[in-house]
């Protein structure tokens, strides 16, 4: 290793790091989207997990997806990101939900959730999200549904849109 690599190596040591996460929004043809229910915490989520080291953000998302629900549908867009500061315990993240799409019947209907880490998943309204979802995670998946609507990308930093006309 050169003298530069080494100092570089000391030097990034040194900065800190950050959780990220990545999900999906799946739909149904009425345009329920699809959550989760984890067994190793409370409420409900979308699907998708963390991102791991050396891995980008859409690729943790298909492979948490794969993973959670057993299908490999293809991940669109993105459609939203988020800062969250420390808070309750939590470390600093990014959080990232990308365009799962509507998923064809036959293909919701091959769904086998990994049963170490899900206890049930269903298709719920976007109200209905919104009350069984964490307020955090709520006010994300209900920018990431404008966004979709919208054919936008929004950043938000702790709930708040960034950048955007407010």
């Amino acid at each position: 290793m050169t003298d530069d690599q080494q100092h570089r190596k000391a030097y990034f040591a040194t900065l800190p790091r950050k959780r990220m996460a990545a999900g999906a929004l799946f739909f149904d043809a009425e345009g329920r989207i699809y959550l989760v229910k984890p067994t190793y915490r409370t409420g409900w989520l979308i699907p998708g997990g963390a991102v791991e080291a050396n891995e980008a953000p859409s690729v943790a998302c298909r492979r948490e997806v794969r993973e959670e629900l057993g299908i490999a549908p293809p991940i669109g867009r993105l459609l939203c990101v988020e800062y969250l500061s420390e808070y309750d315990g939590y470390t600093e993240s990014v959080q990232f939900i990308f365009d799962g799409g509507v998923l064809a019947p036959e293909l919701a209907g091959q769904i086998q959730l990994q049963a170490s880490e899900l206890a049930a998943g269903r298709f719920v309204t976007a109200e209905e999200a919104s009350f069984l979802l964490n307020p955090k995670l709520a006010v994300r998946v209900a920018h990431a549904l404008d966004a979709r609507a919208t054919e936008r990308v929004h950043y938000l930093e702790d709930g708040q849109p960034v950048g955007e006309a407010q």
